[in-house]
């Protein structure tokens, strides 16, 4: 059961998350123009399409070096979506999903 009170907003926290949400939109918007005003080379677009996935690798691949059963178990559930459903959404989902329910089973 969550105590009451639990769930109250502090000021500066939604100040800080909504900052972030407005960086993280100007950040997009602005490389999506910055793109637009310039040539693409066949190097670029193929460098920029695996970036998502780079980025991906570079925050989880930490916690999954120091993780334990559950991560590792997550990080096999994530492979097989990924193959069987070439979704990386639904891949992410279901990892988060899995590292949830393989804690709670441990």
């Amino acid at each position: 059961m969550i105590p009451e009170g639990a769930l109250s907003l502090d000021g500066l926290v939604v100040a800080v998350i909504l900052g972030m949400a407005v960086l993280t939109y100007l950040t997009k918007v602005g490389g999506l123009w910055i793109l637009s005003h310039l040539e693409v080379s066949d190097r670029l677009e193929a460098g920029l399409s695996v970036l998502p996935g780079a980025i991906v690798i570079a925050i989880l691949g930490p916690e999954l070096a120091s993780g334990g059963p559950a991560e590792w178990g997550a990080a096999a559930v994530v492979v097989v979506i990924a193959w069987r459903t070439d979704n990386i959404l639904l891949a992410l989902c279901g990892g988060v999903l899995a590292v949830v329910v393989f804690r709670g089973l441990g």
